[in-house]
């Protein structure tokens, strides 16, 4: 009879379970097994008239257990059940409470599964549950972004609207900032920065703070937009963070200095601030060259397998040899020089620091900054260019205007910085002629005087 009993569950065949009451009306009462209950298999399945008459004959099934710990919500919140779910946490809304094996609640496994409405139930119905960790001590905020589901991370910032709940750390100390970095998830990263008030430069267990995971991590296309975003959010490396803090009472333990003492600039401060700069521009110039080295011996299109020949036996191409040198010369040409350009730029300025170069002087940080645009706007011409050419020839109006934009954006910012330059440099050489020419007044006065 038990046979039938599973067998029934497995169909959802209401009328064969009220058939099998009715021959022996304690067969759900004689169900003992670590398995599974035919609630189990229903809510699995998705019976919900099945798991209903099951529920009002035996509510208490809805707290058992299987071999893996796992509750019937846990089954249905995995396979997306919604009309199951919310039968479930009307007999007995605890269950969301209830970790299986690897200390996962219902709420963990929806988040997983990216199912966004059973997960909105069941923090309705809990809200408790949001805070419990795996066995692992990752929070479901963690399992959002390791599973890709920003939807569901959205929704439980948004729903709990809490800053130590962003803030929690897994069991190796990685905050959702760290996660974020380690996964690639740009979008997510950029949600935690600018709609949360998360700690940018929390440590893990290690150490690192999200900018060190980002540097030490596998290159990818996506560090530059990362590692922009983590700097205008304040991002520091670890060994950089205890630089430049001063508490409150060294602040107003300081004597009062004149007016012109205050004017001057710390010199501590400012070689702070030029290694600080000094850092950051390493930092991009050795992203750019990564990724112009990636792009340089992985062009868009890929590489040709094997050495072919055409029907003559005349080479047709080399093994190795670009495919879209071979399809399209004149497109893999321009890749080819701007993808060039801002490799060589962005070793230049690698070579430069390294050399020693004064960013002190302002002559070398403004050439300094020109080869950094022109490896940036190299980079942008690469990405500009590898779309034009894998998409249809209609973008090429929009491939225009934007290549035409950005220029013309560089450009300016080029001139204006020149032009504050020269007027810089106009400016001292004045000030040298009227230190020539005063020291000769002063000694004919004195000459004078002397007379």
């Amino acid at each position: 009879m038990e046979r039938r009993l599973y067998e029934a569950a497995l169909e959802g065949n209401v009328i064969a379970l009220i058939e099998l009451l009715q021959e022996d009306a304690f067969v759900l009462d004689r169900i003992v097994t670590s398995v599974e209950t035919p609630l189990h298999i229903a809510a699995m399945l998705g019976h919900v008239s099945f798991a209903k008459e099951i529920l009002n004959r035996k509510p208490e099934f809805a707290g058992e257990f299987n071999f893996q710990r796992c509750s019937p919500l846990h089954l249905a919140s995995v396979k997306g059940h919604i009309q199951i779910v919310k039968l479930l946490l009307s007999l007995n809304p605890s269950v969301c409470l209830v970790r299986d094996c690897d200390g996962r609640t219902p709420l963990h496994l929806a988040a997983m599964k990216h199912q966004v409405e059973i997960l909105n139930e069941l923090a309705r119905a809990k809200p408790e549950a949001c805070w419990i960790q795996d066995d692992r001590k990752q929070t479901i905020l963690h399992l959002c972004i390791t599973h890709n589901n920003f939807e569901a991370l959205k929704l439980l910032v948004n729903s709990v609207n809490d800053d130590e709940f962003v803030n929690l750390k897994d069991g190796d100390g990685n905050t959702l900032l760290h996660l974020s970095v380690i996964n690639k998830q740009i979008e997510m990263l950029k949600f935690l920065l600018d709609c949360t008030k998360i700690e940018v430069n929390t440590l893990n267990t290690y150490g690192f703070t999200a900018l060190d995971v980002l540097l030490q991590s596998p290159r990818d296309l996506k560090d530059m937009d990362i590692l922009m975003s983590l700097l205008q959010a304040g991002a520091m490396r670890a060994k950089d963070g205890s630089l430049g803090k001063k508490t409150k009472d060294q602040i107003s333990s300081k004597p009062y200095h004149s007016k012109r003492s205050n004017s001057k600039k710390d010199p501590k401060k400012k070689g702070d601030w030029v290694r600080k700069k000094r850092n950051t521009i390493m930092v991009v110039a050795s992203l750019i060259a990564t990724m112009a080295f990636q792009a340089g011996v992985n062009p868009p299109g890929g590489l040709w397998q094997e050495t072919t020949f055409d029907s003559h036996g005349n080479l047709g191409h080399h093994a190795g040899s670009s495919i879209l040198s071979t399809e399209n010369p004149s497109a893999y040409d321009e890749f080819l020089v701007v993808n060039t350009v801002g490799f060589i730029a962005s070793l230049s300025i690698i070579l430069s620091l390294i050399s020693g170069l004064p960013l002190k002087n302002r002559f070398f940080m403004w050439v300094l900054m020109v080869i950094m645009w022109i490896a940036i706007t190299s980079m942008a011409q690469v990405y500009l260019t590898t779309i034009y050419i894998s998409s249809n020839n209609t973008a090429f109006y929009t491939y225009e205007v934007a290549i035409l934009i950005w220029i013309s954006l560089m450009g300016l910012l080029l001139l204006a910085n020149t032009i504050r330059l020269v007027v810089k440099l106009l400016r001292k050489f004045g000030r040298f002629i009227k230190r020539m020419i005063c020291p000769s007044n002063s000694r004919m006065n004195r000459n004078y005087n002397n007379v």
